[in-house]
């Protein structure tokens, strides 16, 4: 690719402190998660030379702890015949002591027509997790079956059973979304089986199915994905494109997922594109884009823009998919923390002057609102619902609102995590999640107020101002 110039960060004040983030330029979608010689790998795409969508690249940060991260150099860059026009999102697996990342292709018919364009999927490699060569003979499948669109991204590889399975993010030529399966014995030469499931064939589930994810959770399948082309409803949907998953069985004789309903999986503005890996003590964790398509980035007039989210295990209860903050978040308390116990009569600040902060909450399942506010206003507002045991999220900035229903409850138990621009929350160990970005030239006040006396627990962290190290 021709050599351009690399952007600077000209401001820091919405840098995030313990967040994967850009050194400069422009992040979505994570790619490739994966564990390899002793350090957790996150990829992502990238743009390093405006803050802007632009021709794909794969960035890279590594972390032994899933906590502190290093960025590394840019481990894919497009221009090649196999991936002239981007490199997008993929996955990455470990095999015979070498890890290998599995990427879309994508190129276009220079027509100036970005809707214009084909797609296929290829395959780079490396002995030391840093630096990656390219497969000599990709594209590894080069064209998407006979009775696809030009939509065909985004392959997740995984193992069973002597096997290597991929499925692709695609969309059938009736343009409905659906995740198709190929097979391999050496992750080189791959058969096509066929459609694995595919979209009902109304709006309701949407045109194209991309970035696909599927891995057995407790004892059942879990098919998460980010569709395109839902329908907005009253309370669901309401971002530009939505994530998601099916809870069922993968049944690996007829190739067929069994499956129940859509579900989303956080009910924030600011999540997409979700990828998981399974840790070496078993566990399943899910790190997403904390961004969407239509945000507004204030950040992007200081030369970058984007972030991911904090890493986060999922666990099922009944068809339920639960997404909790890894452990190993723990460490970056700074101090034993402030605790407190006491009855809600007013009004009460629990937090300032702090921009990373750990806000925990533990009270009776009754209404009440949480704020984040600063010395213009307020910055958003969590209100509680007891009646209908629903949550309701308002973000000023834009004049909009997410919703959450949760299961009839007693107690409710809130954890918060809070940067310098963004806050995710986890509520009753993350049976549903909000994730935001915000803006503020000054560390947020956080105030909780109720119009019943309820009683309250709350442990309050200072977290770690990370020095982000980049290559």
């Amino acid at each position: 690719m021709e050599e351009q110039n690399t952007l600077e960060v000209s401001n820091l004040r919405y840098r995030l402190g313990y967040h994967v983030m850009p050194k400069y330029g422009w992040i979505n979608d994570p790619n490739g998660f994966s564990y390899f010689n002793g350090y957790y790998h996150i990829f992502y795409q990238y743009y390093p030379y405006a803050p802007e969508w632009g021709p794909m690249h794969w960035g890279h940060a590594r972390s032994k702890d899933l906590v502190h991260w290093e960025t590394l150099p840019i481990a894919l860059e497009p221009g090649d015949e196999e991936d002239k026009n981007g490199c997008f999102s993929g996955t990455g697996i470990v095999k015979d002591d070498k890890l290998y990342l599995f990427y879309t292709g994508h190129h276009y018919y220079n027509d100036d027509d970005p809707d214009h364009f084909w797609q296929n999927q290829n395959m780079a490699y490396s002995e030391d997790g840093i630096h990656f060569q390219k497969y000599e003979q990709n594209a590894i499948i080069p064209t998407p079956p006979e009775d696809n669109t030009h939509h065909f991204r985004d392959p997740k590889v995984w193992e069973h059973h002597g096997y290597y399975y991929m499925i692709v993010g695609s969309q059938n030529d009736r343009e409905l979304g659906r995740i198709i399966l190929y097979r391999s014995e050496d992750l080189y030469e791959w058969e096509y089986i066929g459609p694995v499931d595919q979209s009902n064939g109304q709006m309701t589930e949407g045109y194209m199915w991309e970035c696909p994810d599927l891995f057995e959770l407790d004892g059942k399948h879990v098919f998460l994905f980010s569709p395109q082309g839902m329908e907005a409803e009253e309370e669901q949907y309401l971002n530009l494109f939505q994530n998601g998953y099916f809870v069922g069985e993968f049944d690996y004789d007829t190739y067929k997922l069994t499956r129940q309903q859509f579900k989303e999986l956080d009910h924030g503005h600011d999540f997409y594109a979700p990828q998981t890996m399974e840790t070496p003590d078993g566990r399943r964790i899910l790190i997403g884009w904390m961004a969407m398509w239509e945000a507004n980035m204030p950040e992007k007039e200081h030369g970058w823009s984007g972030a991911l989210t904090l890493p986060r295990e999922l666990y099922l209860k009944g068809d339920h998919l639960y997404m909790r903050p890894v452990e190993e978040l723990k460490s970056l308390r700074i101090d034993e923390g402030k605790h407190e116990e006491y009855t809600l009569s007013e009004p009460i600040k629990l937090l300032q002057d702090k921009h990373q902060a750990e806000v925990n909450l533990k009270m009776l399942a009754s209404d009440f609102i949480l704020n984040l506010k600063n010395q213009q206003g307020d910055l958003l507002s969590l209100e509680f619902d007891s009646e209908f045991q629903k949550f309701k999220l308002h973000r000023y900035d834009i004049g909009d609102y997410r919703y959450a229903t949760i299961q009839t409850t007693e107690t409710l138990d809130l954890q918060i995590y809070i940067d310098t621009s963004s806050i995710e929350i986890f509520i009753n160990e993350g049976e549903a999640v909000f994730t935001e970005r915000y803006y503020s030239e000054t560390a947020p006040e956080v105030w909780l107020s109720s119009q019943q006396n309820i009683e309250v627990t709350t442990s309050i962290y200072e977290l770690e101002h990370q020095t982000i190290q980049f290559e």
